[in-house]
Formats: C-alpha cells, sequence, structure tokens
C-alpha cells in the first residue's frame, strides 16, 4: 500500500525546554502531510469548500513514542482509512531521521455543508475523489 511522504526539518522555534520537539507540533506536522495527501486528489480544505462542504476534525488521536530533535529531518507519512459514512479518516505516521516510528496517529473528520449540516452519506463529487485516493494507495 502506497501512503503520501512529506519532509519536515524540526525547526529551532518547535524545540521546548527539554531540548525536544513540543507535542503540539506533531499536530500540526500530521495536518501538513494529510493536506499534501488530499490535495493531490482535490480534496484539501479549500478544495472541498469549492465543492461545497467542510471537513471539521471530529477526532485526534496521537501516541507519542519517541522525540524528534532539532533540525531532525523527519517524514510524515500519511494514508486514508476506508470508513463507511461521510468521514474522511487519516492515518499519520512521524518516522525520525533513522526511519524509527516517532509517533502514531490518526484524524477523523465529518463532512458537513458550507452551513455545518452533517452530511449523512458521501456526496459523490467527494466520493470520486477519495476512490480515486484509495486506488492510489493501493497501487503496489
Amino acid at each position: 500500500m502506497n501512503c503520501h511522504e512529506t519532509a519536515i526539518t524540526v525547526r529551532f522555534n518547535e524545540v521546548d525546554a527539554y531540548r525536544v520537539a513540543w507535542h503540539g507540533h506533531y499536530v500540526a506536522w500530521m495536518e501538513i502531510g494529510r493536506s499534501e495527501l488530499a490535495g493531490r486528489f482535490g480534496l484539501d480544505a479549500f478544495q472541498l469548500g469549492a465543492l461545497g462542504y467542510l471537513g471539521p476534525v471530529v477526532s485526534l488521536e496521537l501516541k507519542y513514542l519517541r522525540p524528534a530533535r532539532y533540525n531532525d529531518v523527519l517524514t510524515v507519512r500519511t494514508t486514508l482509512t476506508p470508513s463507511e459514512t461521510a468521514t474522511l479518516v487519516f492515518k499519520s505516521d512521524i518516522l525520525g531521521p533513522d526511519g524509527t516510528r516517532l509517533a502514531a496517529g490518526l484524524t477523523c473528520h465529518a463532512l458537513t455543508d458550507l452551513e455545518g449540516v452533517l452530511q449523512f452519506s458521501m456526496p459523490p463529487a467527494v466520493a470520486e475523489r477519495v476512490e480515486r485516493m484509495k486506488a492510489w494507495l493501493e497501487a503496489a
């Protein structure tokens, strides 16, 4: 299974008093990876809005395994997890310079219209893009 990979360099302002990347930055790094993957298929936040929908985060899971440090070049691996509902579920792994998994996370985005009305089935315009993304992720 394919995944989208994004390189992130830990900046000085992302390091805390313990000389490791502050935990809140991992969420931002996941968002960068998710936005890049979704954008390839017309589903980043602005593209989704242009289709008439929003995808607010309704749940976030993040497990910290090892610290990232200043100037580390990290790899954010992002994939889409299948869902039976009108949600987009993205899985992320953050890897250190040596490929060691530093963090693992997941975000779930519920689809709404532009007024915030929850969608109970995947809108056709979104479903078509999700299918293209899934086909790309499943290609060997």
